[in-house]
Parts: C-alpha cells; sequence; structure tokens
C-alpha cells in the first residue's frame, strides 16, 4: 500500500510562516523517487505547482512563490517538506505532496492552508 502523509498545514496570519512535510510509506518507496514537489489548489482555480525538487536536488518553483517558500527533501527518509514564509492571503488552498516514479505519479490527500488575519 503506497501512502503520502502531509502534515503542518493551519491558519496563519499574512506576513507569518508555515512549514509543510510529506512522509512516503509502502514498498514503491524502496526506490528512490524522481521527482517530489508540492502542488496546490485555490477554490475555482487549477491545480499549480508550487514547488519541485529533482533527486539530484535541482529544485523549480511556480511564477507565484518569488523566493519566498523553500523546499527540501531526505532520500533516506523519504520526506519532502516545504518552508513557507512571508505569506499572503492569495497563498490559501489546499497542498498537495506529490512524488513520481518514472510516468507513475503518488498524491497525498492534502493539507489546508488558510492565511487571513
Amino acid at each position: 500500500q503506497v501512502e503520502l502523509v502531509e502534515s503542518g498545514g493551519g491558519l496563519v496570519q499574512p506576513g507569518g510562516s508555515l512549514r509543510l512535510s510529506c512522509a512516503g510509506s509502502g514498498t514503491i518507496f524502496r526506490f528512490i523517487m524522481d521527482d517530489m514537489g508540492w502542488y496546490r489548489q485555490a477554490p475555482g482555480k487549477q491545480r499549480e505547482l508550487v514547488a519541485s525538487i529533482t533527486e539530484s536536488g535541482d529544485v523549480k518553483y511556480g511564477d507565484s512563490i518569488e523566493g519566498r517558500f523553500t523546499i527540501s527533501r531526505d532520500n533516506s527518509k523519504v520526506t519532502v517538506n516545504l518552508q513557507m514564509n512571508s505569506l499572503q492571503p492569495e497563498d490559501t488552498a489546499v497542498y498537495y505532496c506529490n512524488m513520481r516514479l518514472g510516468a507513475r505519479d503518488y498524491w497525498g490527500q492534502g493539507t489546508q492552508v488558510t492565511v487571513s488575519s
């Protein structure tokens, strides 16, 4: 059974910070994932890339992130983390963890991030 478990979401005021974590479990994760990342989906909008990191550590961020977030991964623990700083109301969304091996994508169930005063 494959499972991605996310944690760290919640309510934060504008300008605040949150750290999201995602851990993979299951026999498939005896292989090192190609890419790990975070996506988000706000109400009425399409799911979009927040950040991704390759096995070799190359990172890519969504256009709206503008240096505020930092993604990291630990292959030995099968975890991917997202440090989010300077959060704004437009960052409010459900955040989904993603891990990719070859052509196969694995998704977490999502964690809510709400930025509001």
